[in-house]
């Protein structure tokens, strides 16, 4: 081992020189995941800029899909860059994948909307979603790897900790950010154009986060195996080579699946929730979750330090079983306590859709544009989906037109096959009309009231759905450095981490909630993110060994 490292292996003190890492890795970082969670945090307003061209509930899901894309090629990231990265070294590689995410950023930024140049701009979109997915995917490896092989033993759960904490803190400061333009611009003003603000803030953050980086010196293991002539040429390669190939797929199914789905849902789905099931107004939303992350981040590093002591997947496990097991109380419980009206009003005028169930589609598009929903019923459960109110579907004779009953009131739907789209719109907006009028005497209101939300309650099972973040996410980045040899570490450890957050956890938000909108039940999308997570309690605790106190340099 070479002096500097033996120095840092022998040493269990947080020296200038560690502080200096942790402080460069994470602040890049922090500013990678503001870029790339600004996406998900302005869902909503990107739906209307870009997919306008189609109905409210089908733009909500292809905004919603496009947010998903940057999350699937993740993974292709990560086998460029960790092959990169683990030929050429970790500083290099997250330099230039930081370069990508500010960029693209920004350009999203100054990208003129649908109305301005019609398809053209959901496709540019999706274009810089895909940019900053193929940095992300080499971004988190790079600072984690760089920062496990900087750390003293028996402080590597620790260490890595500090990583982890940026994806919170990213998605924290990205919702201040958008928080304080729409206070100072106004809800009007933001929504027409000073959204592209945050985006457009981000080159800012490039410059800062390139100059801290700079400053930093390669990683000493990594200096040390090719000063050895011990590196790969093809770590791509033989990262897919026989047991590795076996321990990367169970590192998928048996921790990163579970991992993913568990912080989607407690962050973005919880916003997401918020926002536009629960109709809670967007700035109380951000509110709320942010003084969760807040009260919550710190517990990153708690539970980095806690598995440097009792060890990593026994944390990592525990948090999967209780988010399976408390996810349903949990979100009925923030339902009650921000917006009790809408339970009060589904349980004393419930919502019923009567149609032709064959006629009823499950309305998620895996490619936007390929499916059409014209039926009467779709029109029906669109409309409520759109304005947060729980229904249930009861059987009509074939043929029948679809109508939504609300208490006594009775609105008819239509059918949209053979309409042109102005015939569409028009329809829309008179049948929307009728059934806002009998929703809103039957108690349902478009917004969730503010003087009825009960703040500290709901912040607090917001908390929780952190806290169980925290637990997964906290000691998962020591888990997988130490899981895999020093010259195929980088590529290894990406792989399985972004296919199971990327694919597993970025599609979340948009199978959710078309489960939702398909059964008018707003907690069946949660049994998307449960399903998951046991998968990953039962393959991680059988199968997969604690990692502790290894030896990392070989």
């Amino acid at each position: 081992m070479s002096s500097t490292s033996a120095q840092h292996s022998s040493s269990g003190e947080l020296t200038k020189g560690h502080k200096k890492v942790i402080f460069a890795s994470s602040l890049g970082t922090v500013f990678e995941w503001y870029d790339f969670y600004l996406y998900g945090s302005l869902a909503a307003i990107i739906a209307k800029q870009f997919f306008s061209g189609v109905n409210p509930t089908t733009g909500m899901i292809f905004a919603l899909l496009a947010f998903a894309a940057g999350f699937f090629v993740r993974p292709f990231g990560a086998a460029f860059f960790g092959s990169l990265g683990d030929r050429i070294g970790r500083k290099y590689t997250f330099l230039v994948t930081i370069l990508i995410m500010g960029i693209s950023t920004f350009l999203v930024g100054v990208l003129p909307n649908y109305a301005s140049i019609g398809m053209a701009a959901p496709v540019i979109l999706i274009v810089l979603r895909l940019a900053q997915g193929l940095a992300m995917g080499g971004e988190y490896g790079g600072a984690a790897t760089y920062v496990a092989e900087h750390a003293p033993d028996g402080k590597r759960g620790l260490y890595t900790a500090f990583i982890q904490t940026t994806a919170t803190l990213g998605l924290f400061l990205s919702l201040l950010v958008i928080l304080a333009c729409r206070l100072s611009l106004g809800t009007e003003a933001f929504e027409a154009w000073g959204w592209r603000i945050p985006f457009l803030a981000s080159i800012i953050l490039l410059g800062i986060s390139v100059w801290i980086r700079l400053q930093l010196s390669e990683s000493p293991l990594f200096q040390q195996m090719k000063a050895e002539g011990k590196g790969s040429k093809t770590p791509f390669r033989d990262s897919l080579k026989g047991g590795n190939l076996k321990l990367m797929l169970l590192v998928l199914f048996g921790a990163t699946a579970g991992q993913a789905v568990v912080w989607y849902a407690g962050q973005f789905y919880a916003l997401f929730y918020l926002q536009s099931i629960l109709k809670v107004d967007s700035t109380v939303a951000y509110l709320l979750i942010a003084a969760a992350l807040f009260l919550a981040t710190p517990f990153f590093l708690f539970f980095g330090w806690l598995s440097d002591r009792i060890g990593r997947k026994k944390i990592i496990m525990a948090g999967c079983l209780l988010a399976a097991v408390t996810y349903f109380p949990i979100f009925k419980g923030i339902t009650h306590f921000a917006n009790p009206g809408v339970e009060e009003a589904s349980r004393n005028s419930p919502a019923v859709v009567v149609a032709d169930k064959n006629t009823c589609s499950f309305q998620f598009d895996p490619i936007p544009g390929t499916r059409k929903f014209t039926s009467s019923c779709d029109q029906a459960t669109a409309a409520l989906a759109r304005a947060g109110v729980p229904y249930s579907v009861e059987s009509a004779a074939p043929g029948t037109l679809a109508q939504v009953r609300v208490g006594e009131a009775s609105v008819a739907s239509f059918e949209a096959a053979g309409l042109s789209g102005d015939d569409v719109k028009a329809k829309t907006a008179a049948f929307g009309g009728e059934l806002k009028t009998a929703l809103g005497a039957a108690g349902y209101t478009e917004k969730a009231p503010t003087d009825r939300i009960n703040v500290p309650m709901t912040i607090f099972l917001l908390w929780i759905l952190v806290i169980y973040v925290t637990m997964v996410y906290g000691p998962i980045a020591a888990y997988l450095v130490e899981l895999f040899p020093t010259q195929i570490r980088y590529t290894s450890m990406s792989l399985p981490y972004h296919i199971g957050n990327g694919w597993f956890g970025g599609f979340l938000p948009a199978i959710s909630f078309a489960l939702v909108a398909a059964t008018g039940n707003l907690y069946y999308g949660l049994w998307y993110p449960i399903g998951i997570a046991v998968m990953t309690l039962i393959i991680g605790t059988l199968f997969l060994r604690e990692t502790k106190d290894v030896d990392i340099t070989k």
